[in-house]
């Protein structure tokens, strides 16, 4: 039995280790449609930081913000996020590399990356991974303005018909007076 629990320690560490490194790599934020947000990542200030990218999974080879010679480098950024993020301290004082997100939307809802080139090591190195989740009612908005249009059109379209079957009866009516 002893060996057992033992066993069972040995394999259970482990997975507990890995369990609590990823859930302390992994934050979720949450924001209302139109708001700013901030997604948190901060390295080591130990760190020599030469670039930052901040990326999404679904982008392919297009990123959300990359930050390198003291500057953004908008060359390959997803056109949804031009103009839109910046970084919270672009000097990336105490290792600070959060990013900000302008005017969130619903489509900006996914797992953020934040990625750090390492100068001693020249190596890009994952530092954190942000969850991004937008409430909003965008869908309601757009579906709106559709159905008051329609509901409009409908007694409109009632209307001119009532009106040319009016101005066809009067014509025919007419009509049958001069026979007589």
């Amino acid at each position: 039995m002893a060996s057992l629990t033992l066993a069972s320690l040995c394999w259970a560490l482990p997975i507990l280790f890995v369990v609590v490194f990823a859930a302390d790599a992994q934050s979720t934020t949450t924001a209302e449609s139109g708001q700013d947000v901030v997604l948190p990542c901060r390295v080591s200030p130990d760190k020599t930081i030469r670039a930052v990218k901040w990326s999404r999974a679904d982008l392919g080879d297009e990123y959300v913000l990359l930050f390198r010679d003291e500057q953004l480098d908008p060359e390959e950024q997803h056109p949804s996020f031009k103009n839109r993020v910046d970084l919270q301290d672009r000097q990336m004082k105490d290792g600070d590399v959060s990013l900000i997100l302008k005017n969130v939307t619903t489509a900006d809802g996914g797992s953020y990356n934040c990625d750090i080139f390492n100068g001693v090591t020249d190596s890009w190195e994952i530092i954190n991974t942000v969850s991004l989740t937008v409430s909003g009612q965008t869908a309601e908005l757009t579906v709106a303005p559709v159905g008051l249009i329609v509901g409009l059109s409908v007694p409109a379209v009632l209307l001119v018909a009532a009106v040319v079957g009016f101005v066809i009866y009067r014509k025919h009516k007419q009509q049958n007076r001069d026979f007589n």
